[in-house]
């Protein structure tokens, strides 16, 4: 999954947001998980991700005695559920929709970035670009200097 792109979608009367036209052929039919994302949003990943990301979480048979781990594990994990994309449109489970403060009806942001989708009530989306601006400006100054000693191709 590539992915990139900010779309304004709407949740409709069946708690369901249908994958914007650019974003069809990086999202395939069939089933996305969802789950809670940090920073107050959901993530949508299709399997593979989801599947790579869920073994790095559990890390090792002993990670339960882990308390990073088991704090990712309740937040992450265990709110997870697959969800099938039918008709370019998927559902988002109530209980997900409430953790991200996502109304039925409502307009929300959602994210193509990289090898995942996140899908934010709007406003608090907002909120975070403009809370996060000067961290944004830090981190591309870093960057920046990374890449001073990158040559060009």
């Amino acid at each position: 999954m590539m992915l990139g792109g900010e779309f304004k979608v709407s949740i409709d009367d069946k708690g369901r947001i249908l994958i914007p036209a650019r974003m069809k052929d990086s999202v395939p039919e069939g089933t996305l998980i969802i789950t809670r994302g940090v920073e107050r949003c959901l993530w949508l990943l299709i399997e593979k991700t989801w599947k790579e990301l869920s073994e790095r979480i559990m890390g090792n048979p002993w990670s339960m005695f882990d308390n990073q781990s088991r704090l990712l594990q309740r937040r992450i994990i265990a709110p997870a559920q697959e969800c099938l994309i039918k008709s370019g449109r998927v559902t988002i489970p109530s209980s997900l929709r409430d953790a991200a403060d996502l109304e039925i009806r409502s307009e929300v942001m959602l994210l193509g970035i990289q090898n995942r989708l996140e899908l934010w009530n709007l406003e608090e989306y907002q909120r975070y670009i403009e809370k996060s601006d000067r961290e944004f400006l830090e981190a591309s100054e870093a960057i920046g200097k990374d890449l001073r000693h990158v040559r060009a191709p």
